[in-house]
């Protein structure tokens, strides 16, 4: 079965456009032209991945991103022609995987696709390191795969995004070694990531807010001029 594709954009010429080249790709293409029917089509066509517009009637891109957050984890590509690093920044905060500023080349866009799929085939955690030990538990804090979950002193964090799990579970598991931002996209996100090492500062400042407490023994720690490690102390 070929792989579907959830395009929702309310300019129906860039829905054409990019139908045009996935399909030559072998890709199965579904539409939505805004953010409400974004969301309705994602629930009932269970798409492998969504390009997701910002500036949309009903509902806009950001808000329909994180509804659709709630029940998926598929891959995520917001395309807008907001290209400011906020904008971008906030994508990724809300839980998109990329980000393409219009116009675009259609090649792009389909090589993007194409990374986040060959990832998406070898399994969410394609590395051994984060495949390895799915319930890792040190000091105060404990990560399961399996479920998805982290505790934080025996209590559950429930707003943690996916990412964040696994990018936190990669750290445990490689407990007081220093990473760079490249290191960290190879490991973690498993493919080349288009849109740069900003979104490993990102996740990671996230994580760092949302398991804020001093009764950690741990730390994710800046490593100046290369990057982060978790240390234990």
């Amino acid at each position: 079965m070929n792989k579907k594709i959830l395009v929702v954009d309310d300019d129906k010429n860039i829905c054409e456009l990019l139908s045009l080249y996935l399909k030559k790709e072998g890709y199965q293409v579904v539409f939505a032209y805004d953010g409400s029917e974004a969301i309705t089509k994602a629930k009932e066509e269970k798409p492998n991945l969504i390009i997701l517009d910002v500036m949309m009637p009903v509902i806009n891109g950001w808000e329909a991103c994180k509804l659709i957050r709630q029940f998926t984890d598929v891959p995520i590509i917001m395309l807008t022609a907001l290209d400011t690093l906020e904008n971008k920044v906030q994508g990724l905060n809300i839980g998109a995987d990329d980000y393409v500023v219009k116009p675009f080349e259609p090649v792009e866009v389909v090589a993007r696709i194409n990374a986040h799929m060959r990832r998406q085939e070898a399994g969410t955690d394609k590395n051994t390191d984060v495949a390895n030990d799915s319930e890792i538990e040190i000091d105060n804090l404990s990560v399961n795969m399996d479920k998805y979950e982290v505790k934080l002193n025996g209590k559950l964090v429930t707003d943690l995004k996916p990412k964040e799990i696994q990018l936190l579970h990669f750290f445990m598991l490689n407990k007081n070694q220093v990473f760079t931002r490249e290191q960290l996209l190879d490991k973690v996100w498993g493919y080349e990531y288009f849109g740069g090492t900003r979104t490993v500062d990102v996740h990671i400042k996230s994580v760092r807010e949302k398991l804020s407490s001093s009764k950690n023994k741990w730390e994710i720690k800046t490593i100046w001029n290369v990057g982060y490690k978790f240390e234990v102390k």
